[in-house]
């Protein structure tokens, strides 16, 4: 088929080997590629109840057929596993310049199982994978192990012009619950811990070069379609906003409503927020725009910070996800301290948003005498030496490591940890925004933001945040149009722009295929469908879609508001409802 290589890598980390095997077209027909096809062979490959760090645990790497082309938004490949962190379906993405590389090297997946007896670093080109001794990259942290590989492959390949370079830190190494995969430096396929996966399998980094090219079914009518996209909307309200503030407008617009977590989940604004939001960043930091590649919007904020004890620090960030966790949960009251933590975590390859989580769960136990460990509210410096522990698996910190359902119940703050299925929730409050709590609730990765984004319907008032009927609908609707996001496998930030209809024109246009709001609709509800079932193969029951009790009970002091366990239970049964599952969640 058309957009697809229609190759799948697997490689066997036991015996170092690998095999190249084909993709047949009725399989790519009904996945499309990207977490369509990442979802199928776990659920074929997958054994039933495995240990995510055992060998048998799949690491799957994937790509979609706008990948490497002229679409725009198309620069992001996904990565899919069993998460060590919740035990359920693993899913992240990442943007940067990675994916095409990946791409070139003429395949759609890479499926990686069993674990090296000594490290490796894998070279992964057209005619399959090279397995490279890495001893002394262990130890290293994410940046020197991505220059490595990427200044090895330049000396030893002087044919490649370009190429990628995916590791993993300390805290890969280590095995900590939520560890990332990195690229780009700064590009963190962020959650659900596949660092920690790959790690377990002895892989300290994955370099990428090739030069295939997807060929596509209609080449000048997709270019034609490319340009007109840019005209209508490169200067759209939304792409000058993200383009001019990036995520961190977000802590203004949060906070305005009283969404914006802040003292672990107790208050839902922060006194600093002056301290902490897009202007303060752009004040005390030289920022410029930076975009993946194929991206006009240009969310990215290439920050370097002017004055103070951390004058010089030069990192993209720190997004609002990562303010939002440090400079609200952790209370740190100012922006360079925040673009620090932001730093030290991607050095360590852990994810910002658990890590920022569990660090104010700690420091709740420690002002309730839970812990002796010495940590409080606002103290930088405790806060990145509990990082590094955490990285390290020392101390505390080997307890934290393990993941927050562990981590509560040793610390006696199982009532008060705030998260889903394992995975904390990004930053916004579903005491406010109700469908983020059936987002948060539903999701098959836990309490997570991106698969839905509902935020964005329920800040613009398309449907009011305090309603509750009619709202599973709606949010079906906008979570099968991002699952085919990713299967493409498209940046979210695009999600404005690519509706059902200019959906089903591009992947038409790249297949030469037909297809329609009705096809598509039917793949979207196919992969959540077998993402469904792969969680209930593992142990999903009905009570994980729950949300955590203090939502129900504790009102946000600034609006008076909580998500009753009522309307949480009328909003799953709703949502059970449209995807055609019983009462109890169950997939027919």
């Amino acid at each position: 088929m058309h957009g697809f290589h229609q190759r799948l890598l697997s490689i066997d980390m036991n015996n170092h080997t690998f095999s190249i095997e084909a993709i047949p077209d009725d399989l790519i027909k009904d996945t499309l590629g990207g977490k369509g096809l990442a979802s199928y062979l776990l659920l074929k490959h997958n054994p039933q109840g495995v240990d995510p760090f055992d060998g048998a645990n799949h690491l799957i790497f994937t790509l979609g057929p706008v990948t490497d082309t002229v679409v725009w938004g198309g620069s992001r490949y996904g990565v899919y596993s069993k998460s060590p962190q919740t035990g359920f379906y693993s899913e992240s993405y990442s943007g940067g310049k990675a994916a095409e590389y990946m791409s070139r090297s003429g395949f759609d997946a890479f499926m990686i199982y069993g674990k090296s007896k000594t490290p490796v670093w894998l070279e992964i080109n057209e005619k399959g994978a090279t397995f490279h001794h890495a001893e002394e990259l262990w130890g290293k942290e994410t940046y020197e192990a991505e220059d490595y590989v990427k200044a090895w492959i330049k000396e030893h390949r002087p044919q490649v012009k370009g190429c990628a370079a995916l590791t993993i830190g300390p805290g890969g190494e280590n095995g900590v619950a939520f560890s990332v995969i990195e690229n780009d430096y700064w590009r963190s396929a962020g959650r659900t811990g596949a660092g920690a996966v790959m790690g377990s399998k002895n892989i300290k980094a994955v370099g990428f070069w090739g030069h295939r090219k997807r060929e596509v079914a209609d080449r000048k009518k997709l270019l034609d379609m490319a340009k007109k996209f840019s005209n209508e909307f490169k200067t759209h309200p939304a792409t000058d906003a993200y383009k001019s503030m990036g995520t961190p407008m977000m802590v203004d617009i949060m906070s305005s409503v009283g969404s914006f977590p802040t003292r672990y989940w107790h208050q839902g604004k922060a006194p600093h927020q002056d301290a902490i939001n897009a202007k303060a960043l752009h004040e005390r930091c030289t920022v410029k725009p930076n975009a993946c590649r194929k991206c006009f919007i240009a969310c990215g904020r290439l920050s370097t910070v002017k004055s103070g004890r951390h004058a010089g620090l030069k990192m993209e960030g720190p997004e609002y996800e990562t303010i939002y966790t440090f400079g609200g949960l952790c209370m740190v009251d100012n922006i360079e301290d925040i673009a620090y933590l932001n730093d030290i975590c991607d050095r360590l390859g852990i994810d910002t948003i658990s890590a920022g989580n569990l660090v104010a769960m700690t420091i709740e136990a420690s002002k309730q005498g839970k812990t002796d460990y010495a940590i409080d509210y606002g103290q930088t410096d405790q806060i990145a030496a509990l990082l590094h522990d955490i990285a390290n698996c020392k101390g505390i910190g080997k307890i934290l490591a393990k993941g927050i359902k562990s981590a509560a119940i040793e610390l006696g703050m199982e009532d008060q940890a705030i998260h889903v299925k394992g995975l904390e929730p990004a930053g916004y409050d579903p005491r406010v925004l109700k469908g983020m709590g059936l987002s948060y609730g539903t999701s098959p990765r836990g309490a997570c933001h991106l698969r839905t984004t509902f935020y964005k319907p329920e800040l613009a008032k398309m449907i009011p945040p305090q309603q509750i009927e009619g709202k599973a609908r709606m949010l079906v609707d906008w979570e099968n149009r991002l699952i085919i996001f990713d299967c493409l496998v498209l940046c979210r930030f695009y999600r404005d722009f690519y509706q059902w209809e200019s959906l089903a024109d591009l992947i038409g246009t790249i297949t030469g295929m037909e297809w329609d709001k009705a096809a598509l609709w039917a793949v979207a509800s196919r992969v959540s469908d077998n993402t469904r079932r792969f969680n209930l193969r593992e142990g999903l029951k009905q009570t994980h879609d729950k949300l955590p009790k203090r939502f129900y009970t504790e009102l946000l002091p600034e609006t008076g508001e909580v998500i009753t366990e009522g309307d949480m239970d009328q909003l799953l049964v709703d949502y059970y409802a449209e995807r055609g599952w019983d009462q109890k969640g169950l997939v027919g």
